[in-house]
């Protein structure tokens, strides 16, 4: 394997530092290139790192991420369509207009999360944490998020027409015009 410099100049004098391969070389897991607009519908990427990973316009519908690290990612536009995303970890994921239709994501953590204009629609969130996620304008019908954990999540102007929300914890979570046309126990009264 070559060997990479980085040469920086200090004072008139030229110093080599040796850099990891990493650094120059782009991340590919099991076939699939980890940057933006990549395509790897199907993809196995169970338990991969792509913590603070670029991944903006990304195809990965049907990809295998259960239990994968995507804290801090880029998911602008990206398409996880029927993805397992099992127990992954979304902590501060950026993710508007991304689609997770038909996705699983039980147990997900999607704590701090920004969810603008993303869409849901029958994805299964059963005990995900959304605490103090944003989910303006986004779409979550049909979507299961039974058990879940909603504390301090914005929800502003958000579809949950024909959701299950049974059992969710939403202590301070804002539903401001919301729609829960045959939402099946959903927070009417907050």
């Amino acid at each position: 394997m070559p060997r990479h410099f980085i040469f920086a100049l200090f004072f008139g004098s030229t110093v080599a530092f040796a850099a990891p391969p990493e650094y120059f070389e782009p991340l590919v897991i099991n076939g699939c290139g980890i940057w933006p607009h990549t395509r790897c519908p199907g993809a196995d990427l169970r338990h991969a790192n792509l913590a603070g990973q670029n991944l903006a316009g990304a195809d990965l519908s049907g990809a295998q991420l259960a239990r994968a690290d995507l804290r801090g990612a880029n998911l602008a536009g990206a398409n996880l369509d029927g993805a397992d995303l099992t127990a992954a970890r979304l902590n501060k994921v950026s993710a508007p207009t991304a689609t997770f239709r038909g996705a699983k994501m039980v147990g997900a953590d999607l704590e701090f999360a920004r969810l603008f204009r993303t869409d849901f629609t029958n994805a299964d969130l059963t005990g995900a944490n959304l605490e103090a996620a944003k989910a303006n304008f986004a779409w979550f019908i049909g979507v299961r998020l039974n058990n879940a954990n909603l504390q301090e999540t914005k929800f502003f102007t958000v579809n949950f027409r024909n959701a299950d929300l049974t059992g969710i914890f939403r202590r301070f979570a804002v539903f401001q015009d919301a729609d829960f046309e045959g939402c099946k126990n959903c927070p009417t009264d907050w």
